[in-house]
């Protein structure tokens, strides 16, 4: 007679499964318990121990061990239940920064917190990383970054981009301009002509840097394709994804792409391990620095962020930016998109409220100008959404869902098929016809508000 196969359980079921059995170990020892899961999507519990270490012979953990593998075949573990006490390095899951809090520890019963290893997309629950801001403590570098993000694609983000930098310059600010849509670049050729492209982007830093050799890039250049107006001192500048490069000189962009999203180990030993938010923010960084050293510190910083849930976004949006615009078009793939990512955000509790303050909808391509009712619409489902996910009980916004200046409240770009097929090189006047600037008056006006003020003249 053969032995019938253990039940079975799908990938979500399992990680369900793992982690209420994680909640009765936490009750069962008393003790904090991590529960990871690797590249499979393997579980795994991990008890902390060390304070009153446990035999691993014990009955309780041999019958844990055995109820948890059962409960999450077959993603389970190569060992279902471990003991920190037994662990070479426990602080690595215990201590480790990148977990993500399930239950708090309270009377007897210890914390559960979970520790995702995954090839992409720790950056949308991990720690923020802290930006570089070498020799000037005053230069307040995330808060004058804006991330410019659509969970979709083709909603007019870039032309968007572009449209805001130049307000701004207008207005006598230093705008830098960064492509981070690094497999669809774009905005740099809304901003420049092909032969005003600089050397090299911000693939190149990522590559060369990850060797010790991103010094003396060529990252930024002046765009000139969409002038100041009038008398302002204002100033665009670009840093493209990828460079232009010079004549007789080789580039290979996809090879430079394909080895750009890794964490790194140390460059040298006793270093800190190198991951891609931090080399990222690190690339961010030696645009600005290019800036300052050129003309002046830049006010104001554009992210043009790739879509979808994407390594680049998730850096982008949870560390690196001051303002994160999300564009939205009101249709159910977009709504169901953000939520996913909402609810990812709140696992971390720690920095939920922190985020949602940074975050601002817009209504992007909203064909509509005449229909109010359409935007209250989309502000009332942007609201349910904000309420369902990231507003805690108590915010304030919770009672406030037709607040101007709420999250969930959104800033229109309107829309119009005169839009379609404007080449800003062909024509650098596009920017001032009526129905253009109709078009983004809002949009402009409204996140012009929401920036720092640009930086004191130097005395």
């Amino acid at each position: 007679m053969t032995t019938p196969p253990p039940p079975s359980a799908r990938f979500d079921a399992a990680w369900k499964q793992a982690l209420a059995h994680a909640g009765q170990a936490a009750q069962r020892f008393g003790m904090d318990v991590v529960v990871t899961r690797d590249l499979l999507g393997r579980a795994s519990l991990l008890v902390d121990d060390r304070a009153a270490p446990l035999p691993a012979d014990a009955p309780d953990v041999l019958s844990a061990s055995a109820a948890f593998a059962a409960a999450t075949h077959p993603f389970t573990g190569l060992e279902p239940v471990v003991l920190g006490s037994l662990l070479f390095a426990p602080d690595l899951f215990f201590a480790s920064s990148d977990r993500t809090e399930i239950s708090a520890s309270h009377g007897s019963v210890g914390s559960v917190h979970a520790l995702e290893r995954t090839v992409i997309g720790t950056d949308w629950t991990s720690a923020p990383v802290s930006a570089q801001a070498p020799n000037d403590e005053d230069w307040d570098r995330r808060d004058r970054r804006v991330a410019m993000y659509g969970f979709k694609g083709g909603v007019g983000r870039s032309t968007a981009t572009a449209m805001l930098a130049r307000y701004l310059a207008d207005r006598g600010r230093c705008v830098l301009v960064v492509d981070l849509d690094l497999e669809s670049p774009g905005v740099s050729n809304l901003l420049e002509s092909p032969s005003g492209i600089p050397r090299h982007g911000i693939v190149d830093h990522l590559v060369e840097a990850a060797v010790g050799h991103g010094d003396g890039l060529e990252l930024v250049a002046r765009g000139t394709a969409l002038p100041v107006r009038g008398e302002s001192n204002g100033e665009v500048w670009f840093a493209p994804a990828g460079g232009t490069p010079r004549a007789g000189e080789r580039s290979d962009y996809l090879a430079k792409l394909n080895r750009i999203y890794s964490d790194l180990a140390p460059l040298t030993p006793g270093d800190s391990p190198r991951p891609f938010a931090t080399r990222l923010e690190q690339a961010i960084s030696a645009c600005e620095n290019q800036v300052a050293e050129l003309s002046r510190r830049p006010d104001v910083v554009l992210l043009d962020c790739r879509a979808g849930m994407h390594d680049i976004a998730a850096v982008t949006l949870t560390h690196l930016s001051g303002l994160a615009l999300l564009f939205t078009v009101d249709n159910p793939s977009t709504w169901e998109g953000y939520r996913m990512l909402f609810e990812q955000w709140r696992q971390r509790q720690d920095h939920v409220s922190d985020l949602v303050e940074r975050l601002r909808v817009v209504a992007a391509m909203f064909n509509s100008a005449g229909d109010i009712n359409r935007l209250l619409a989309l502000q009332e489902r942007a609201y349910n959404l904000f309420a369902d996910t990231l507003y805690e009980p108590d915010s304030t916004y919770i009672s406030a869902p037709d607040a101007e200046d709420a999250p969930h409240s959104p800033i229109p770009i309107l829309f119009g098929n005169d839009l379609i097929g404007l080449d800003p090189l062909r024509s650098s006047a596009w920017p001032e016809l009526p129905m253009v600037e109709a078009v983004y008056q809002t949009f402009t006006t409204t996140v012009e508000r929401l920036l720092p003020s640009p930086h004191p003249e130097p005395s």
